[in-house]
């Protein structure tokens, strides 16, 4: 890939995708600029890939033709304003900060600048994201794609359209913490039965991760591979029915509709 990537930022998915992009040998360190706040974790990463390490965000647009903003949504702005003048025609801006439109994203950098709203979640630090992206009318689909490819080094993509990124959170930005929640009170119930601690996790995440790939390959209904163990007169309808009876899925429902309202709420503000 030719193009020259910019980092500003390197919290938890800040570098995440860095490591997913140097890991996937897409882009040589060479190619790759960053600059975050704690100047050390950027002088490590030029020791060990040779990346470039800036001392501004304005430095780091002046150099890239992508640049990816991995800050909090209560500091973009000033990020924006700080690389606005130094920002190509072409060049592609990334913004992973939840509730921040694409509009908003313009009203800094110009409603010509190119823009994608991206959101990922926190398995991309295991290069298994889920990123939705969100491009504005000025990026083509050459340069979508562009995008795609270095966003798959972290994971799986899909595009969608901005009014539907709430939803995204949902389903998958948030979606993690209660997978977790899951896991914890399924290592809980086992531990509860004798299992130790150490093994009763390693059961309950094999058990959700193979579930998953499970669903993602062979392109069944969930409720199709539910009834695969639900064996009759089984363990598993058994515990099926205790879910339903404490209102399992409507509980999951109630919670992906609480951080889409809430998700709403944020980008009003």
């Amino acid at each position: 890939m030719e193009q020259r990537i910019g980092l500003i930022g390197l919290g938890n998915m800040g570098n995440a995708i860095l490591q997913g992009l140097l890991v996937s040998n897409i882009v040589p360190g060479t190619q790759i600029y960053v600059y975050d706040t704690h100047l050390e974790k950027g002088e490590k990463l030029n020791e060990t890939y040779s990346i470039n390490n800036l001392f501004s965000p304005k430095d780091v647009a002046r150099e890239s033709d992508i640049v990816i903003i991995a800050v909090k949504p209560n500091v973009i702005v000033d990020v924006l304003n700080n690389i606005q003048k130094e920002l190509k025609k072409n060049t592609i801006v990334i913004s992973i900060a939840a509730g921040v439109t694409i509009k908003t994203i313009a009203n800094y950098v110009g409603y010509e600048q190119k823009i994608i709203r991206v959101m990922p979640n926190t398995p991309a630090l295991v290069n298994a994201a889920m990123c939705s992206i969100s491009p504005n009318t000025e990026v083509t689909d050459e340069e979508l794609n562009i995008v795609k490819t270095l966003l798959n080094c972290i994971g799986e993509t899909e595009v969608v359209p901005e009014y539907l990124i709430d939803a995204v959170i949902g389903a998958s930005g948030s979606s993690p913490a209660f997978v977790f929640m899951f896991i914890e009170a399924l290592a809980d119930g086992a531990v509860k039965g004798g299992l130790s601690r150490k093994q009763a996790y390693k059961f309950a995440g094999q058990a959700v991760l193979g579930s998953a790939k499970l669903l993602l390959e062979t392109g069944k209904h969930p409720g199709e591979l539910k009834d695969m163990v639900c064996s009759p007169a089984g363990t598993t309808i058994e515990g099926v029915q205790q879910l339903e009876a404490k209102g399992f899925r409507s509980a999951v429902i109630d919670a992906v509709e609480a951080t889409i309202k809430k998700s709403q709420a944020m980008t009003k503000n």
